[in-house]
């Protein structure tokens, strides 16, 4: 009990002189040893790498995981060491709705059956997107977050200890100051054979003082040692994080290009089907007085717009261009057409394009050569 008390009382004691010490030296009444510059370089680079990785990890989350409140959820789950259950991606749910939709309206018609197509499209979309974020959450944000509660704690407990450790040096030197003067003073008097007993006792806590320096001193060096080497260990941090960025680049890249091939094998799937449908809907007329030529007639939609129910007819015998209205346009990938009214596409070749009165927006008749045919439209890009 009686050790805890001394103890308690030595404790008061140091933290009421560094207290003293430190407002002394903010109203400029005391010195302050000064770091050396590469010092001063080391605990500014460490400060500017805690606070960047912060901000960049704070966004990196808002990236992966717009939703605050599924972030908050997450982060709880973290602090209480609990697995983060497993959560469904916005791309998975909408492909399921679709799914579900199409069973309702019809698999067999074009709009249950295209539907489908989309819905499985957008559960790929979210299954990579959930790789994306998983990966990303392994490779790159956890290092991150490993650096904030683990080095960075670190670094600054030993700054602390390294700040404590200063004020203890130079609480020192300014009693080493004031014996010394104290003790010139004494010497300095007349009556300084008749003071001697006093004079004695100046000159034990001079020397006092100068011990206490010396063990100050030696404290504050070998702390800073240990704090500058903690903090030329940035380095290795930046180092480390490098790796951790190329790795989170190219799991974006993977899912990118992953979410860029689906929605390509969806676009030419869905111009498939939309031939196949046009196909579906061709009607026959009675042959009786109607030329060979023109007794299919296909229907497609009309000009108003993709969800009008009003269809019109165009009946194909030799199509012409039009004398205006022609343009030029440049392929932007294959194409396959889906049967012979469609016109083959190579990427990056010119074809002359335009459209007929009826015909669907999402396409235009194509030319080249002596080959004719209907392309879609987001295939190309259209020339002045």
């Amino acid at each position: 009990m009686d050790f805890s008390v001394k103890k308690l009382a030595s404790d008061a004691g140091v933290f009421f002189t560094r207290a003293v010490q430190f407002t002394e030296e903010k109203l400029g009444q005391a010195e302050k040893t000064e770091l050396d510059a590469h010092f001063e370089n080391l605990l500014s680079r460490a400060d500017s790498t805690k606070n960047w990785t912060e901000k960049i990890l704070r966004q990196t989350e808002v990236l992966l995981q717009p939703n605050p409140s599924a972030r908050i959820e997450e982060f709880l789950y973290e602090k209480l060491d609990r697995k983060i259950p497993s959560r469904i991606t916005n791309g998975e749910l909408l492909g399921q709705y679709m799914i579900d939709a199409a069973s309702e309206f019809g698999p067999g018609t074009p709009y249950g059956s295209t539907l489908i197509k989309v819905g499985e499209a957008q559960r790929r979309l979210g299954a990579a997107d959930r790789d994306f974020i998983q990966s990303s959450m392994i490779n790159f944000l956890t290092p991150l977050r490993n650096f904030l509660e683990g080095d960075w704690k670190t670094i600054l407990r030993e700054r602390r200890l390294l700040e404590n450790r200063r004020l203890d040096l130079d609480a020192s030197k300014t009693r080493l100051k004031k014996a010394k003067a104290a003790e010139a003073k004494a010497a300095a008097t007349p009556d300084f054979q008749e003071t001697r007993p006093r004079n004695y006792v100046l000159s034990a806590s001079a020397s006092a003082a100068e011990q206490e320096l010396r063990v100050a001193q030696t404290e504050f060096d070998r702390q800073a040692e240990v704090t500058r080497l903690l903090l030329e260990g940035i380095s290795s941090t930046h180092t480390n994080h490098l790796r951790c960025l190329h790795e989170f680049v190219e799991a974006q890249a993977t899912y990118y290009a992953q979410c860029y091939q689906y929605t390509m094998d969806l676009q030419k799937l869905l111009g498939r089907l939309s031939g196949a449908f046009v196909g579906n809907a061709t009607t026959q007329v009675p042959s009786s007085g109607v030329s060979p030529s023109a007794a299919t007639i296909p229907v497609v939609p009309a000009a108003a717009g993709p969800c009008n129910p009003s269809t019109s007819s165009l009946t194909f015998t030799e199509v012409s261009p039009p004398s205006s209205g022609t343009r030029k346009a440049r392929v932007l990938y294959d194409y396959d057409a889906a049967d012979s009214s469609e016109l083959e596409l190579l990427a990056d070749e010119l074809i002359t394009v335009y459209s007929l009165p009826g015909m669907d927006s999402d396409w235009l008749m194509g030319e080249k050569g002596n080959k004719k045919g209907k392309v879609p439209v987001t295939y190309l890009e259209l020339l002045n």
